[in-house]
């Protein structure tokens, strides 16, 4: 649990909607002591759950000049920080996508993460899983510190998944391995229902239609990621299942990100494919549901995701009390993440993703096993959480779920959009 925030004479604390951000303040001499300022993209239940810890972060460092602020999540947020970055004048720390990392011109961007500090603060290379760190690391030096990840899964709702004879006798849900159950599934909730099987968001299906395409082993990209190598069949095959899923009737035809939370909620679908972000949604509704990990349709165990990490934007006279401020306050952040765990995210710090703590919240710990394999997006600039493959892919496959485009007409429109940007050099 937090500690009680201390009394208002030690801290300042602002907390709006002023531009969709807020911002805390540590108070302390001015020119004295080390400032951190923070910028992240994190809103509602995330953005709320952070101001609390933030506000033990202060309590617990009153001698620091801390001011986190929220900027609107996406482009918007990336821009601005790339902004303030390429003119040297950026925050001492930012969350950044991991999906995002390359895409940011890390060498030009951002400052590498003293090793020696974070070392000396008590985390280590080993504390992290092998393939996320390495994602970390650019031409041999460390641009970022993992917090999170976060992974697509299955969320489903208890009762109506009772009715329909999906849970075994430890109340969780059988789990169902390859196409046909996975079908039969989601055909057994619709019955039970009456109106849909799963929500899914089917205005921009990329999670889905990466996590089935990553099922299959399919590549993206060559190695050095100069050239599409999409393998046609595999990815058909993905897109047929999901055209099936809406021609079957499993799922809406059309459901953008609101409507998919909506369904779910309201009982209208009793699964729900998603980000493992809308845990806090769900409990707040007081809804009777849990998660558990994506099937395995297809050959390999693998689950659309990202990471959430800490990076240091490129300022022009980074001052070494500050970074070392900085570095302390990454490694806290690391050691206190199962509080952030509550809202969803799998700990990237193994000390904590091995702690009674975080293995005690249910059910944020139920899919904790898919940590090696979540697959991030393919690695270039314009790919990535909120980037403009992943429009692309739902401009394209949206039709793929409405019917108003073949599986090979939408795959044959991804590809020429993706083509174009990989034609396209990087703007930073």
């Amino acid at each position: 649990m937090l500690d009680q925030p201390p009394p208002l004479a030690r801290r300042t604390v602002l907390a709006g909607l002023l531009g969709g951000a807020f911002a805390l303040s540590g108070c302390g001499t001015l020119g004295a002591s080390p400032r951190i300022r923070q910028w992240n993209l994190f809103g509602g239940g995330d953005g709320a759950r952070l101001l609390q810890i933030h506000e033990q972060y202060m309590a617990e460092h009153p001698d620091v000049r801390f001011e986190a602020h929220t900027l609107a999540w996406g482009p918007p947020f990336y821009t601005k920080l790339a902004m303030s970055a390429a003119g040297g004048r950026a925050p001492e720390i930012a969350t950044l996508h991991l999906s995002r990392l390359k895409g940011f011109s890390p060498s030009t961007m951002l400052d590498p993460i003293p090793v020696d500090m974070l070392n000396a603060a008590g985390i280590r290379e080993q504390d992290f899983l092998p393939a996320t760190w390495e994602r970390c690391v650019v031409d041999g030096q460390l641009y970022a510190v993992p917090l999170d990840q976060h992974p697509f899964v299955l969320y489903y709702n208890t009762e109506i998944c009772t009715k329909a004879g999906l849970l075994g006798p430890d109340g969780k849900i059988k789990p169902v391995k390859g196409v046909d159950a996975f079908v039969e599934m989601i055909r057994a909730v619709k019955e039970t229902t009456g109106k849909y099987g799963a929500s899914i968001e089917t205005t921009n299906p990329w999670r889905m239609w990466w996590t089935l395409y990553g099922q299959l082993e399919g590549e993206f990209f060559n190695e050095d990621g100069t050239e599409l190598v999409l393998d046609d069949a595999k990815a058909l095959e993905a897109l047929e299942l999901m055209a099936k899923l809406a021609a079957d009737g499993l799922v809406p035809r059309s459901a953008n990100y609101p409507a998919l939370v909506a369904q779910f909620t309201s009982g209208d679908a009793g699964l729900s494919f998603n980000g493992e972000w809308e845990v806090t949604t769900y409990q707040t509704a007081k809804l009777p549901f849990s998660m558990a990990p994506f099937p395995v349709v297809y050959d390999v165990p693998k689950f659309a995701g990202d990471a959430h990490t800490f990076v240091l934007p490129h300022q022009s006279n980074r001052s070494q009390d500050d970074t070392k401020a900085t570095v302390e306050y990454i490694a806290w952040m690391l050691k206190h993440s199962a509080a952030w765990a509550a809202g969803g995210h799998i700990p990237s710090y193994q000390p904590v993703a091995q702690s009674q703590e975080y293995l005690s919240l249910k059910p944020q710990a139920e899919y904790r096993g898919v940590a090696p394999d979540v697959l991030l997006d393919p690695n270039a600039w314009f790919s990535g959480s909120g980037a403009q493959l992943q429009e692309e892919a739902g401009a394209a496959f949206s039709g793929v779920f409405s019917g108003q485009a073949t599986p090979k007409a939408a795959l044959a429109q991804f590809k020429a959009a993706t083509q174009t940007l990989l034609d396209t050099p990087s703007p930073v």
